[in-house]
């Protein structure tokens, strides 16, 4: 540590030994081993480049455990949303043959000129084989996701196109079909692309978790940044990020243990602390996180406002949606309230957006919200108690980061010389719930 003060080296003493105890259960070389890593980036936090950094220990917890956990959410949803591909084409392929099967019963199967008299039975049983095959195994369509299975729904709800999608797989044995699928999807995930031909590549992710009481208040509001680097060059190994941080808001910003955290803070420089050691190729390397913590309705992007009125035929329903923030974009807005049709019947009165309702959800749908539509109404009547539209859940996406960090530039660690680089940004929803 340097320091010319005795002081200040017995409390950065003290915080060692504060911090040792909450990794390890027992102070011994087994234990201490078992818990380096934690130990490691803990230390990492009260010292940077021999200097004593203005923490404490709850800070210390906080910064660490923000990081891990981070990770494990990631995975989680990684995990799930890879679940949810599968079982979305389980669902496209069972739907599929359940199509042709009607069309094949109202006289438009091509089996029956080649079978003459036979049973319906025998019919389809040896043309419905070969066809059906391939149907349950689009392997390409898997690899192009997370996030095109919601569109994907969407677009199997049409019936417009169905006569053209049985002839084609008749034909094809279901490669046309797959290719359309593929064709629609692939335009939502560019950075699959753009990461695979730009020598370097950064990519800006938040995450926005919201459990909002129906009264208004907030019991939490986080949302969680990370940015990503990517090169495929050596040349451009070796660089340095501009990096812009001009939210008025208190955002918690960590970097990366190989990062210079004492840099970064003075002048908004993301680079190695070792200067000269290039980042990892071909890989995407996490060099900054942030996070936004809140518990006060006027950060929240979107309010949501749900006023059940109970009758005696069940309740009456208004919920309204306001922009807080009329410089957001909110991209795919949907709204999603649990509404039972059992006793009755759903009556929609007025609705800007569309609305579908489908195994006991009501899901209100908005393409964009921004100040030309920051506010609109839902109003319904459903049978039930007003209790029994609650949570709602609230789902949507940007193109541009909440929390105002911007890119200003990339050059080569050293040098003043700019490099051309591709970026990306990515906020969805993790949670956003009306409870």
């Amino acid at each position: 540590v340097v320091s010319t003060q005795s002081t200040g080296d017995l409390e950065t003493l003290r915080l060692f030994a504060r911090v040792i105890p909450e990794y390890c259960r027992n102070i011994d070389e087994k234990e201490v081993s078992e818990n380096v890593f934690q130990l490691i980036f803990a230390f990492d936090e009260i010292v940077a480049l021999g200097y004593r950094e203005s923490v404490n220990l709850a800070q210390i917890k906080t910064f660490t455990e923000m990081d891990s956990h981070d990770e494990k959410v990631y995975q989680a949803v990684r995990q799930t949303q890879e679940r949810e591909a599968k079982e979305e084409m389980k669902k496209k392929a069972k739907e599929l043959q359940r199509q042709r099967m009607e069309a094949q019963r109202a006289g438009k199967t091509p089996y029956s000129t080649g079978i003459g008299n036979s049973t319906s039975n025998s019919g389809p049983v040896t043309p419905s084989q070969p066809t059906e095959m391939p149907l349950p195994a689009p392997t390409p369509v898997q690899s192009s996701r997370p996030k095109p299975v919601g569109k994907g729904m969407k677009l199997g709800r049409k019936n417009a196109d169905i006569d053209t999608f049985v002839d084609s797989i008749r034909k094809d044995g279901g490669v046309v079909k797959d290719s359309k699928k593929i064709a629609v999807t692939e335009p939502v995930r560019p950075s699959d692309v753009i990461a695979s031909t730009s020598p370097l590549h950064l990519r800006q992710e938040e995450k926005i978790l919201a459990s909002i009481h129906r009264e208004g208040d907030v019991d939490q509001f986080e949302v969680r940044g990370l940015l990503c680097l990517h090169v495929t060059d050596q040349d451009l190994a070796t660089v340095q990020i501009n990096v812009d941080n001009s939210d008025e808001r208190q955002i918690q910003i960590q970097t990366h243990p190989n990062i210079d955290k004492r840099g970064f803070q003075e002048t908004g420089v993301v680079a190695m602390k070792q200067a000269g050691r290039p980042f990892p190729l071909n890989t995407d390397v996490g060099v900054l996180k942030w996070r936004f913590q809140s518990d006060d309705s006027e950060d929240l992007p979107l309010i949501i406002n749900c006023w059940p009125s109970e009758t005696s035929q069940g309740c009456d329903v208004n919920i309204e949606y306001e922009l807080q923030d009329h410089r957001l974009e909110l991209f795919n807005v949907l709204v999603s309230i649990p509404v039972s049709t059992q006793g009755g019947s759903l009556n929609v009165s007025q609705c800007d957006g569309s609305y579908e309702h489908s195994h006991g959800v009501l899901e209100w749908s908005l393409p964009l919200v921004d100040k030309t539509n920051s506010n609109g109404t839902l109003e319904f009547s459903a049978p039930g108690t007003a209790d029994s539209f609650y949570p709602v859940n609230v789902d949507f996406n940007m193109k541009k980061p909440f929390c105002d960090m911007k890119i200003r530039g990339v050059m080569i660690s050293g040098t003043e010389k700019s490099v051309p680089f591709t970026s990306e940004c990515s906020v969805i929803t993790e949670q956003y719930t009306v409870e």
